[in-house]
């Protein structure tokens, strides 16, 4: 187990014992996006998933909104594509109902949606996932997300070859 894994183990052990659960929650995310690269963990599942539980009973804003996407994102990248788009659909929502949320977090959950759509073919849904997230990526600048939305478009609108 690497040095940083212990430490933000020990962290959260002391969290649990403090009841500071917000810090709690930051910790959670912060070891979960750490495991996202280990083989010998759940891919950080389990620490997300404790993460959106406690995002959910102490707010409702934008942290829990980051939280489930990129609990979506990890379900997604697994191939657990309900999961994924329980996940999105719910960040979405938040994410839609928040006054000061910024152009490219919303265009990053819309991605997600996107090739979760994708995915599982249901490709009208995904077409306008990435219409509007072509959009705000323009918007915010991000020329990466302007040209990913823009080929997936492309391959999207192409016609199918049905034989």
């Amino acid at each position: 187990m690497n040095q940083d894994r212990q430490r933000l183990l020990e962290t959260i052990s002391n969290l649990r014992q403090s009841g500071d659960r917000l810090k709690l929650a930051t910790t959670l995310r912060e070891l979960g996006e750490m495991e996202r690269s280990l083989p010998e963990t759940d891919g950080g599942v389990a620490a997300y998933r404790e993460a959106v539980e406690i995002l959910r009973e102490e707010e409702r804003g934008l942290r829990l909104a980051h939280t489930v996407r990129h609990l979506g994102d990890i379900y997604r990248h697994a191939a657990s594509l309900e999961e994924a788009e329980t996940c999105y659909a719910e960040a979405l929502r938040i994410y839609r109902a928040h006054p000061e949320v910024s152009a490219l977090e919303l265009a990053n959950a819309l991605r997600g949606a996107a090739l979760s759509k994708e995915a599982i073919g249901e490709r009208d849904l995904a077409v306008a996932f990435w219409t509007e997230a072509r959009q705000l990526y323009l918007a915010a600048g991000i020329e990466a997300g302007v040209n990913e939305a823009g080929r997936r478009l492309a391959a999207l609108e192409s016609p199918r070859d049905d034989h």
